[in-house]
């Protein structure tokens, strides 16, 4: 069955292919209606295992390699399938040809990263932990690991909760600001004095450029005010919903191995 994907131009380069799913399609019913890829999630497993590899069927590969998530910053090398088991980790790094490197997300900020030169592909889940404990960076030095350069690095980053939805506490400004001073700058004022909305896409294109990745961009999509395209955990959680489903996002190399 096709599926719909969203899509960006830096990363339509020869020799890659790249998608960021939407919920549209898929086979999951109820709350998880649509493509639900997210095996952690309370949905039937057997449905999002069909969604998964209807997902796959999009690259034609039959799986798709992905971490066991857990908002880190531990960036892992994938020569294809785990056998055991996802490892934890928050970024999946290939140079093999096929291996369809794939990240999920309902909010937090998916980021697909290419070197088509040196043909290593990333695929990294930058939450705001994730993001600020340096996921970006460790995706990139492993990258590089692999033969990537730097400068020659593409990267766009995902549907993700955007900066007019994602409304934050002071205490939330403050753990930012521990770290870097210059972090309030992808801060805003909210709608009371003990709230800020905080620009995540732009913080993990802050964090990419600072990394080295100058050809790099958002793709403009707002999981959280989206309901018709996105699944969303701060959406699910004020309408009161027990669960969400989750996006994919995903980036593989064509063509033959080196």
């Amino acid at each position: 069955m096709s599926l719909p994907v969203l899509t960006s131009p830096l990363l339509q380069v020869e020799g890659v292919r790249h998608a960021f799913f939407t919920r549209q399609g898929g086979v999951s019913k109820g709350i998880y209606a649509g493509l639900n890829v997210g095996l952690g999630s309370n949905d039937d497993p057997e449905a999002v295992r069909e969604n998964r590899r209807w997902a796959a069927a999009h690259f034609g590969a039959e799986s798709l390699v992905t971490a066991y998530q857990v908002h880190s910053a531990v960036a892992l090398t994938a020569d294809g399938d785990w056998p055991a088991g996802p490892p934890q980790g928050d970024a999946v790094i290939s140079a093999v040809g096929g291996v369809v490197c794939g990240a999920l997300a309902a909010d937090c900020a998916p980021v697909l990263l290419c070197d088509p030169q040196a043909r290593v592909v990333a695929a990294a889940h930058a939450g705001w932990q994730g993001a600020l404990g340096g996921v970006v960076e460790a995706a990139v030095a492993r990258m590089e690991s692999l033969g990537a350069e730097r400068r020659r690095l593409r990267a766009a980053v995902g549907p993700c909760i955007g900066p007019r939805s994602y409304e934050v506490g002071l205490e939330f400004l403050e753990r930012f600001i521990a770290v870097d001073p210059a972090h309030a700058a992808f801060f805003t004022a909210g709608v009371t004095p003990d709230k800020r909305m905080f620009d995540l896409p732009a913080f993990v294109l802050g964090r990419l450029r600072a990394a080295g990745v100058g050809t790099c961009e958002w793709i403009g999509r707002d999981t959280c005010a989206e309901p018709e395209h996105f699944f969303s955990n701060r959406r699910a959680f004020k309408q009161g919903a027990p669960d969400y489903g989750r996006l994919l996002s995903a980036i593989v190399l064509t063509g033959p191995s080196s």
